[in-house]
Protein backbone atom coordinates (compact mmCIF):
# COMPACT_ATOMS: atom_id res chain seq x y z
CA UNK A 1 0.00 0.00 0.00
CA UNK A 2 1.17 3.24 -1.16
CA UNK A 3 1.83 6.68 1.54
CA UNK A 4 -1.49 7.92 0.03
CA UNK A 5 -4.16 5.56 1.28
CA UNK A 6 -7.10 5.28 -0.88
CA UNK A 7 -10.26 6.65 0.34
CA UNK A 8 -12.52 4.13 -0.86
CA UNK A 9 -14.57 2.73 1.46
CA UNK A 10 -15.59 -0.54 2.60
CA UNK A 11 -18.78 -2.31 4.56
CA UNK A 12 -19.85 -5.33 5.80
CA UNK A 13 -23.18 -6.72 5.47
CA UNK A 14 -25.84 -4.03 7.33
CA UNK A 15 -23.63 -1.38 8.49
CA UNK A 16 -23.52 1.83 7.02
CA UNK A 17 -22.32 5.09 8.06
CA UNK A 18 -20.41 5.48 11.76
CA UNK A 19 -21.00 1.79 11.98
CA UNK A 20 -19.11 1.10 8.68
CA UNK A 21 -15.55 0.44 8.15
CA UNK A 22 -13.19 3.41 7.01
CA UNK A 23 -9.88 3.93 5.61
CA UNK A 24 -7.99 6.26 7.52
CA UNK A 25 -4.61 6.83 7.35
CA UNK A 26 -1.40 6.35 10.45
CA UNK A 27 2.06 5.60 10.94
CA UNK A 28 2.15 5.30 7.15
CA UNK A 29 0.36 2.43 7.46
CA UNK A 30 -3.73 1.74 6.03
CA UNK A 31 -5.79 1.74 9.62
CA UNK A 32 -9.15 0.19 8.80
CA UNK A 33 -11.50 1.14 11.89
CA UNK A 34 -14.93 0.90 12.83
CA UNK A 35 -16.28 3.15 15.38
CA UNK A 36 -18.98 0.71 16.17
CA UNK A 37 -16.66 -2.56 17.30
CA UNK A 38 -13.94 -0.56 19.20
CA UNK A 39 -11.75 -2.90 16.39
CA UNK A 40 -9.22 -2.21 13.97
CA UNK A 41 -7.80 -3.78 10.89
CA UNK A 42 -4.13 -2.95 10.48
CA UNK A 43 -1.72 -4.43 8.13
CA UNK A 44 -4.52 -7.31 7.62
CA UNK A 45 -4.38 -8.12 11.23
CA UNK A 46 -7.52 -7.11 13.29
CA UNK A 47 -6.76 -6.48 16.76
CA UNK A 48 -8.10 -4.09 19.59
CA UNK A 49 -7.42 -0.17 19.24
CA UNK A 50 -5.04 -0.12 22.58
CA UNK A 51 -2.82 -2.92 20.56
CA UNK A 52 -2.89 -0.83 17.54
CA UNK A 53 -1.87 2.15 19.13
CA UNK A 54 1.41 0.31 20.53
CA UNK A 55 2.02 -0.61 17.42
CA UNK A 56 -0.24 -3.14 16.15
CA UNK A 57 2.08 -6.21 17.79
CA UNK A 58 1.46 -6.04 21.35
CA UNK A 59 -2.01 -8.38 21.26
CA UNK A 60 -3.75 -9.57 18.43
CA UNK A 61 -7.21 -9.45 18.43
CA UNK A 62 -9.89 -11.73 17.77
CA UNK A 63 -9.39 -14.31 14.69
CA UNK A 64 -11.37 -12.29 11.72
CA UNK A 65 -14.55 -15.31 11.86
CA UNK A 66 -14.69 -14.01 15.51
CA UNK A 67 -14.62 -10.27 14.93
CA UNK A 68 -17.29 -10.51 12.56
CA UNK A 69 -19.64 -12.43 14.75
CA UNK A 70 -19.01 -9.21 17.17
CA UNK A 71 -20.05 -6.63 15.12
CA UNK A 72 -22.99 -8.73 14.32
CA UNK A 73 -23.75 -9.19 17.73
CA UNK A 74 -23.01 -5.27 18.58
CA UNK A 75 -25.52 -4.51 15.79
CA UNK A 76 -27.95 -6.73 16.85
CA UNK A 77 -27.83 -5.14 19.97
CA UNK A 78 -27.83 -1.57 19.45
CA UNK A 79 -31.03 -2.58 17.42
CA UNK A 80 -32.30 -4.14 20.26
CA UNK A 81 -32.07 -1.21 23.07
CA UNK A 82 -32.85 1.75 20.62
CA UNK A 83 -35.72 -0.48 19.13
CA UNK A 84 -37.27 -0.71 22.15
CA UNK A 85 -37.12 3.31 22.07
CA UNK A 86 -38.90 3.76 18.63
CA UNK A 87 -41.88 1.30 19.52
CA UNK A 88 -42.52 2.83 22.68
CA UNK A 89 -42.69 6.43 20.75
CA UNK A 90 -44.15 4.77 18.14
CA UNK A 91 -47.06 2.96 20.39
CA UNK A 92 -45.79 -0.44 19.01
CA UNK A 93 -46.75 -2.42 22.42
CA UNK A 94 -46.28 -5.53 20.69
CA UNK A 95 -43.22 -4.78 18.86
CA UNK A 96 -42.08 -3.46 22.09
CA UNK A 97 -42.62 -6.65 24.11
CA UNK A 98 -40.54 -8.92 21.53
CA UNK A 99 -37.73 -6.98 22.45
CA UNK A 100 -37.90 -8.32 25.81
CA UNK A 101 -37.17 -12.03 27.83
CA UNK A 102 -40.30 -13.12 29.45
CA UNK A 103 -38.91 -11.76 32.63
CA UNK A 104 -36.72 -9.08 33.06
CA UNK A 105 -34.86 -6.86 35.88
CA UNK A 106 -36.10 -3.53 36.38
CA UNK A 107 -34.41 -0.57 38.28
CA UNK A 108 -35.88 3.52 37.91
CA UNK A 109 -35.65 4.11 41.12
CA UNK A 110 -34.05 7.22 40.63
CA UNK A 111 -36.59 8.59 38.64
CA UNK A 112 -40.20 6.90 40.06
CA UNK A 113 -39.05 5.84 43.93
CA UNK A 114 -39.88 2.50 44.91
CA UNK A 115 -37.53 -0.78 44.43
CA UNK A 116 -36.05 -2.20 42.26
CA UNK A 117 -36.74 -6.27 41.52
CA UNK A 118 -37.50 -8.86 38.59
CA UNK A 119 -41.16 -8.38 37.08
CA UNK A 120 -42.98 -9.68 33.95
CA UNK A 121 -41.71 -7.89 30.91
CA UNK A 122 -45.58 -7.92 30.42
CA UNK A 123 -45.99 -6.27 32.96
CA UNK A 124 -43.46 -3.32 32.18
CA UNK A 125 -45.07 -3.33 28.71
CA UNK A 126 -48.69 -2.85 30.17
CA UNK A 127 -47.42 -0.12 32.18
CA UNK A 128 -45.97 1.91 29.59
CA UNK A 129 -48.78 1.36 27.63
CA UNK A 130 -50.90 2.68 30.38
CA UNK A 131 -49.41 5.78 31.03
CA UNK A 132 -48.48 6.72 27.13
CA UNK A 133 -51.93 7.09 25.76
CA UNK A 134 -52.84 8.11 23.19
CA UNK A 135 -52.92 11.86 23.85
CA UNK A 136 -49.26 11.69 25.35
CA UNK A 137 -46.85 12.00 23.51
CA UNK A 138 -43.25 10.66 24.29
CA UNK A 139 -39.86 10.66 22.38
CA UNK A 140 -36.57 9.19 23.02
CA UNK A 141 -33.15 9.88 21.92
CA UNK A 142 -30.33 7.43 23.11
CA UNK A 143 -26.67 7.84 22.07
CA UNK A 144 -22.78 6.71 23.26
CA UNK A 145 -23.58 3.23 23.34
CA UNK A 146 -20.45 0.94 24.90
CA UNK A 147 -21.24 -2.54 24.85
CA UNK A 148 -19.97 -5.68 26.65
CA UNK A 149 -20.25 -9.06 24.79
CA UNK A 150 -19.55 -12.17 27.25
CA UNK A 151 -20.78 -15.29 25.21
CA UNK A 152 -24.35 -15.37 25.28
CA UNK A 153 -24.57 -12.28 27.88
CA UNK A 154 -24.58 -8.75 26.51
CA UNK A 155 -24.64 -4.82 28.49
CA UNK A 156 -25.07 -1.62 26.96
CA UNK A 157 -24.13 1.22 28.51
CA UNK A 158 -25.64 4.69 26.90
CA UNK A 159 -27.26 8.24 27.66
CA UNK A 160 -30.59 9.06 26.99
CA UNK A 161 -32.97 11.81 26.58
CA UNK A 162 -36.52 11.32 26.73
CA UNK A 163 -39.31 13.84 27.34
CA UNK A 164 -43.47 13.88 27.20
CA UNK A 165 -45.93 16.10 25.65
CA UNK A 166 -49.50 16.55 26.80
CA UNK A 167 -51.86 19.28 26.37
CA UNK A 168 -54.46 18.79 28.76
CA UNK A 169 -54.68 22.41 30.53
CA UNK A 170 -52.30 20.58 33.19
CA UNK A 171 -50.29 23.77 33.17
CA UNK A 172 -46.65 23.69 31.03
CA UNK A 173 -47.51 20.77 28.37
CA UNK A 174 -43.56 19.23 28.81
CA UNK A 175 -41.60 16.97 30.70
CA UNK A 176 -38.13 16.11 29.84
CA UNK A 177 -35.37 13.79 31.68
CA UNK A 178 -31.72 13.09 31.06
CA UNK A 179 -29.83 10.10 32.16
CA UNK A 180 -27.40 6.86 32.23
CA UNK A 181 -28.93 3.72 31.21
CA UNK A 182 -27.85 0.21 31.55
CA UNK A 183 -29.25 -2.49 29.55
CA UNK A 184 -28.23 -6.06 30.06
CA UNK A 185 -29.50 -8.88 26.89
CA UNK A 186 -28.83 -12.42 26.88
CA UNK A 187 -28.74 -14.14 23.33
CA UNK A 188 -32.03 -16.38 22.73
CA UNK A 189 -32.92 -18.87 20.27
CA UNK A 190 -34.77 -15.70 18.28
CA UNK A 191 -31.87 -13.34 18.58
CA UNK A 192 -30.59 -10.93 21.04
CA UNK A 193 -32.98 -9.98 24.07
CA UNK A 194 -32.99 -7.36 26.94
CA UNK A 195 -33.15 -8.89 30.30
CA UNK A 196 -32.94 -5.73 32.44
CA UNK A 197 -33.19 -2.20 32.60
CA UNK A 198 -31.70 0.83 34.86
CA UNK A 199 -31.71 4.03 34.51
CA UNK A 200 -30.34 6.66 36.77
CA UNK A 201 -31.25 10.36 36.34
CA UNK A 202 -28.94 13.39 35.57
CA UNK A 203 -31.23 15.78 35.44
CA UNK A 204 -35.09 16.78 35.10
CA UNK A 205 -36.72 19.58 34.32
CA UNK A 206 -40.66 20.56 33.52
CA UNK A 207 -43.95 19.56 34.56
CA UNK A 208 -44.06 15.93 36.12
CA UNK A 209 -47.89 15.83 35.81
CA UNK A 210 -46.99 15.67 32.21
CA UNK A 211 -45.09 12.30 32.78
CA UNK A 212 -47.39 10.86 35.40
CA UNK A 213 -50.96 11.71 34.52
CA UNK A 214 -53.39 9.16 33.10
CA UNK A 215 -57.15 9.76 32.83
CA UNK A 216 -59.84 8.28 34.70
CA UNK A 217 -61.16 5.25 32.29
Amino acid sequence: MTDAVSQAETRLPGQQGERGWRWAAATRRGVLTSAATGLVLVGGNLMTKSAAAQGGTATRGPEPAAAIQLLIDRAAIVDVVDGIDLAVDAKDWELCRRYFTGEIYADFTSLTGGEPGRIPADALVDGWRTNLYADKLSHHMRTNHRITVDGDQAEVFSKGEALNILARGLGDNLWQVWGDYTHTLVRAPEGWRCSGMTFVVTYARGNETVRDFVPEQ
